[in-house]
């Protein structure tokens, strides 16, 4: 059966077919197809090969937040970030991996740099609102938090 999805296992030795840009190029195809998790099998193999590259680390930590493994996402966003500062993306990728980690201020200060390199980028902006007004909350700014709410433990505003 034959569903769209290359597979990564090409040879005995469980190497992939080809050579590292052609694992590259078939795990961004793999991605583009919303198959996260089999494009990070591919991309990891290309990054392993290639530690420097940037585009397939980005590529990489782009498959690995679809597929839910936000840690390594972070770790790989991080690296293309401090390899070129000027990466907006890069910087968006690690603030929002960050944001999925519960790591609001890390994820606020990467999200501000994202959208001051691309102010016009409306999805860096929103991120950076969510995470924004995610720590105001948590920092209690929209007050106490009331009976039922999430995180109420009964004691915020006791005069007792």
């Amino acid at each position: 059966m034959d569903d769209g999805v290359e597979q990564v296992g090409g040879g005995r030795s469980g190497v992939p077919e080809g050579d590292v840009y052609d694992w590259f190029r078939r795990g961004a195809k793999l991605l583009e197809q919303g198959h996260p998790a089999a494009a990070e099998q591919l991309l990891a193999r290309a990054a392993a090969a290639e530690p420097h590259s940037r585009s397939i680390r980005e590529t990489l930590a782009r498959s690995q937040f679809d597929a839910g493994l936000f840690a390594a996402a972070l770790e790989n966003f991080r690296a293309v970030a401090l390899a070129d500062p000027s990466d907006d993306y890069a910087q968006f990728g690690w603030g929002v991996a960050a944001a999925r980690l519960g790591d609001f201020e890390t994820s606020a200060e990467h999200l501000a740099l994202a959208v001051a390199m691309r102010p016009e980028a409306e999805h860096y902006r929103a991120a950076l609102r969510q995470t924004r007004a995610t720590l105001a909350a948590r920092a209690g700014e929209y007050g106490p938090l009331l009976p039922g709410a999430p995180g109420y433990s009964g004691h915020a505003g006791d005069s007792t």
